[in-house]
């Protein structure tokens, strides 16, 4: 008689589409790391200002300047099978456009913005900066509002430690050399 193996056997990579065939979660969220599933829930309302906040500096400067395009959640974001992001706000530029699809963007987005929330600050700083990283993202803001600051990682550059930028500071953002700089105010965005 064989005995048989207590161990877990490995379940196979997500596709994209099992993951599309999930049901739908409300305003929670789904993403796959890594091949995990995870769900989080809906964004609170300070998150939420901040993110309409970004969103319209980001969107303003790029629309004015003919750079590409900025996204906010939810748009997917297809790594590759066992990993679907769905970041809280992302950009592409002019000249990589061709990533976006009917089911989302299909590969790295130049920029990427999370803002934390409890549920997701580990996730957000450990195993998504990790991937970020491994998938080719050139810069990763993580939005911290309850300490307020934001830490920027320019991954495209190689940078193993952040620029960290606090409530009285302010940061740039050029999305590429020949770009126009956009300045962003914390004490605007951290407002109550």
């Amino acid at each position: 008689m064989e005995a048989r193996s207590t161990e877990r056997q490995p379940r196979p990579r997500w596709t994209y589409a099992e993951f599309a065939r999930l049901p739908e979660a409300g305003s929670s969220r789904y993403e796959i790391i890594a091949d995990e599933l995870v769900m989080t829930p809906a964004p609170g309302t300070r998150h939420q200002r901040i993110s309409v906040e970004l969103s319209y500096a980001l969107h303003g400067h790029v629309r004015t300047h003919g750079l590409g395009q900025v996204f906010h959640a939810p748009l997917d974001v297809l790594f590759a099978d066992g990993d679907f992001f769905e970041p809280d706000l992302v950009f592409i530029g002019s000249d990589r456009l061709e990533l976006l699809s009917d089911r989302g963007m299909e590969g790295a987005p130049d920029l990427v913005v999370e803002i934390l929330s409890p549920s997701t600050a580990a996730r957000d700083r450990g195993i998504k900066l990790e991937r970020y990283r491994l998938y080719g993202v050139a810069e990763y803001w993580i939005v911290d509002p309850q300490a307020e600051r934001v830490e920027v990682w320019r991954l495209g550059a190689g940078a193993e430690t952040p620029e960290t930028c606090g409530r009285d500071g302010r940061f740039t953002w050029q999305p590429s050399a020949d770009a126009p700089t956009l300045a962003i105010d914390l004490a605007d965005l951290f407002r109550q």
